[in-house]
């Protein structure tokens, strides 16, 4: 079969023919975040779970219940009821888990309640669907050139037809309420269409737009997240993260939703931490808290609260002991022992290599070990050889001083100047 260049990943399909006129579609699942994994698929299916779960564009998906007892699998697309008309969707899950998505969002299994699936898409309905997708761009483009004439605050991201394209979807961002009874005026006459107006916010735009993030892979929200759940900086401040919002905010610019992934780890991690309010007493002197390393356990302190610097790893266990002693009144006598102390080499591994950053000075200690050489063989001569008893370092500096005062000679009397005969013989 000869693929074609429609490739249709917001909707999870390609497109392919076999001959003149015959067209196929072939479900297209690695690029669809919405595509999941039916766990309870070896479950004998019951002739009670007629209801389908079935996805439209982008996070648009619904239940709808098959009346007709039609024979339907995963990745069928479907003619289902829609407001007015009918739409044309893709199947996402089918059998026991649909129950479980629809507890999951909170919504009944009431039969009643359910929109109807009319049949298995018909060529002519997938022909009306595809004209309907080749206009969105089109109208999407239209739609923002005739809000900046009416001089709106707002910013139309995606449109979406419906598969008989007679109603679309105008899903748009904004800051504050926007007036747009006009507009759909407006763009009912120019389009001949339903018009419905959906809001979003940023974090869904970006899931829209799609990109990368400063991690180097594709967006969270383009790729799997479709329920966006709200981030506190409380999770930066449970993971000891820089309060600093050019790095914690996302290209939504709002905080990132992957510092939601591991707060929990680092809040149960912080239970067995205790909260040190005051400095710790020791016979050192005063020791001030500085930072605390959540997964390996440790807190660092340091006896210069101004200057913190040389600071020392203390572990949980040690810092509760002290807290303990100093309860009673006593003094610890020290902080750490020798053994607990860490080393000050990382224990990590980076990206380039095993090469420590230090490998730049190389030169530098190379050269640093060659005038300890030096002077190592210096103190090996023995005294006579210095002339008069003298230290190499009392040698070099006579030495220094005599040509110092051969240069002042030279200078007051030049017709000595031995050095340069070219210039005596101008002199003379």
């Amino acid at each position: 079969m000869r693929l074609l260049n429609i490739i249709n990943c917001e909707r999870g399909y390609r497109a392919g023919q076999t001959g003149p006129g015959e067209i196929h579609y072939i479900p297209h699942d690695g690029c669809c975040k919405l595509n999941i994994y039916n766990w309870l698929r070896d479950i004998p299916e019951d002739r009670a779970y007629q209801i389908f779960e079935v996805r439209f564009k982008n996070t648009h998906k619904g239940f709808f219940y098959n009346t007709n007892n039609l024979p339907l699998a995963k990745d069928d697309i479907v003619a289902v009821e829609a407001s007015s008309g009918h739409d044309i969707g893709i199947i996402s899950a089918a059998g026991p888990i649909v129950l479980l998505q629809m507890k999951r969002q909170n919504i009944t299994a009431n039969v009643a309640d359910l929109r109807k699936i009319y049949r298995k898409a018909k060529p002519a309905d997938i022909e009306k669907w595809q004209e309907a997708i080749a206009r969105e761009h089109r109208v999407m483009i239209k739609t923002r050139q005739i809000a900046a004439q009416f001089k709106l605050n707002m910013k139309v991201g995606d449109v979406e037809f419906q598969g008989d394209g007679t109603k679309a979807i105008f899903y748009y961002i904004a800051d504050d309420r926007v007036d747009f009874r006009e507009l759909i005026k407006v763009l009912a006459d120019e389009f001949h269409i339903r018009i419905e107006m959906k809001q979003i916010g940023a974090r869904q735009e970006a899931g829209l737009i799609g990109g990368i993030g400063v991690c180097g892979r594709a967006l969270c929200c383009a790729q799997w997240v479709s329920d966006f759940i709200s981030v506190n900086t409380s999770a930066a401040r449970a993971q000891e993260l820089s309060l600093n919002p050019q790095k914690l905010a996302g290209q939504c610019s709002k905080l990132k939703c992957c510092l939601n992934y591991e707060a929990a780890t680092y809040a149960e991690a912080q239970k067995d931490f205790p909260q040190v309010k005051n400095p710790l007493d020791t016979i050192e002197g005063p020791a001030y808290l500085v930072k605390n390393d959540v997964l390996k356990g440790i807190m660092w302190f340091t006896f210069d609260p101004r200057n913190p610097v040389n600071q020392i790893a203390v572990p949980v266990t040690r810092v509760k002991q002290i807290i303990e002693l100093n309860r009673k009144g006593e003094k610890a006598e020290f902080l750490v022992e020798n053994n607990h102390i860490p080393s000050a080499r990382p224990d990590f591994i980076s990206s380039a290599g095993e090469d420590s950053i230090t490998r730049f000075d190389r030169s530098k200690k190379r050269h640093n070990h060659n005038r300890q050489g030096r002077a190592k063989e210096e103190k090996k001569k023995p005294h006579g050889a210095t002339g008069q008893g003298q230290s190499p370092r009392q040698e070099q500096f006579a030495q220094s001083s005599k040509n110092n005062e051969k240069r002042h000679k030279r200078r007051r009397h030049p017709h000595n100047n031995k050095t340069n005969p070219a210039k005596n013989e101008k002199q003379q």
